[in-house]
């Protein structure tokens, strides 16, 4: 049942004139005859009904008020228990942060001194490899142009002397003109033969030229090794994962990072975001994994995708039953409270928790909590007491 003077409208001193007063008016305002077009009218007009029941009786009205101070009581006494149990767990978070810490420096300069140690080898041995290439590419390129200078210039030799054999008897005869007509051969041969060498120099196609450019630049190395992830935890409420809400969250690094909450959040989950991670030379970049961390809530309990809620209940409500209302992740929710309902007993209502990875949603669960009241009743203790030891007064 829910809070008669909030139904009503009231506050707790409230005198029996103005509690009466107050549910005439809305039980006129409220009423079925006059809300006709209203489904729900008739279940507002008994809930005031009920509210008004309780509190002009001063023996109800006083259980009910013992009933709500205990549970506010409980409910102050839990809120200090899981304020402790947060403080116990944000120290417990900050010792691991700090291990977490400690381990990813280590973890840096390892990786650090691996990447120059890499980069010093590599280099060494790009640098080897790049040379052997050029000079294997260029005595391959330019050997096979020499070869084809000094084929040509042997079969220009060649036929020189085919067309010198018919005047054999005239260099015999003229020594020095031959050989004044030769040293103009000769050079002529040497100016073609640096032509040919010069001419191989500024013949080289376009394509050979970019694929000695990709050659020495290193194009189609391997891949580089991931650099360590950065871990951190983000501290998010029940209503965010409800909403799929923007968190952001601080890395170890002092940089910050932001992602939506995605569907199937739940405590202990963690969200992976490539690429956000370390960013070290000579490495390819980590990823920043986060892990989630429910806050705690006064008025609920998470337990996988279902969301847990305490619903107290007096003895009456409890063995005749009773409609209540109740607070949910998105808002009030009626419960029907069936007859004999004991502290064991829980009601779950579908789709009223986390949303999950399939879908769907989990459940809110209600637990009963039977309160008892505060002061003895007499009536009750004889009723108890013919009822465990089977006497009737």
């Amino acid at each position: 049942m829910r809070d008669p003077y909030k139904v009503l409208g009231v506050t707790r001193d409230a005198g029996a004139d103005e509690i009466k007063a107050a549910w005439r008016h809305m039980a006129k305002a409220v009423h079925p005859d006059h809300n006709q077009g209203d489904p729900t009218a008739t279940a507002r007009f008994a809930e005031i009904g009920r509210a008004y029941e309780t509190l002009k009786d001063p023996k109800k009205r006083n259980l009910f008020d013992n009933a709500l101070r205990m549970a506010e009581a409980k409910k102050q006494e839990q809120t200090i228990m899981q304020q402790r149990q947060a403080a116990r767990e944000a120290a417990a978070r900050a010792k691991a942060a700090q291990a977490n810490a400690e381990r990813v420096m280590e973890e840096l300069a390892r990786a650090n001194a691996y990447a120059q140690k890499a980069a010093a080898a590599g280099a060494k041995q790009q640098q080897a490899s790049t040379t052997e290439a050029a000079e294997e590419m260029v005595e391959r390129i330019f050997g096979a142009q020499t070869a084809r200078a000094a084929g040509a210039q042997s079969q220009a030799q060649s036929q020189q002397q085919a067309q010198a054999k018919p005047h054999t008897d005239e260099s015999a005869k003229q020594p020095e003109q031959e050989t004044t007509e030769s040293e103009p051969a000769k050079a002529e041969d040497e100016h073609m033969e640096a032509s040919a060498a010069g001419g191989s120099n500024m013949s080289l196609p376009l394509s050979l030229l970019t694929s000695l450019v990709r050659r020495f630049t290193g194009a189609g190395q391997p891949g580089l090794e991931k650099a360590p992830d950065e871990v951190a935890t983000a501290t998010v409420t029940i209503e965010d994962i409800m909403k799929g809400s923007w968190t952001t969250v601080s890395l170890p690094e002092g940089r910050e990072v932001g992602f939506a909450l995605p569907a199937g959040t739940t405590e202990g989950h963690q969200i992976r975001l490539k690429g956000q991670g370390f960013k070290l030379p000579g490495m390819q970049r980590g990823d920043a994994v986060i892990n989630i961390h429910i806050a705690p809530d006064p008025r609920f309990t998470v337990n996988g995708f279902d969301v847990h809620a305490v619903l107290p209940l007096n003895i009456e409500n409890a063995v005749l039953g009773t409609e209540a209302r109740i607070d949910g992740p998105q808002g009030p929710v009626n419960v029907t409270v069936p007859a004999w309902s004991g502290s064991d007993k829980t009601i779950r209502i579908p789709d009223k928790g986390l949303p999950n990875d399939n879908g769907g949603k989990g459940d809110l669960v209600v637990e009963l909590r039977i309160m008892l009241w505060e002061k003895p009743d007499d009536k009750v203790t004889d009723l108890m007491r013919s009822m465990r030891e089977g006497l009737f007064l």
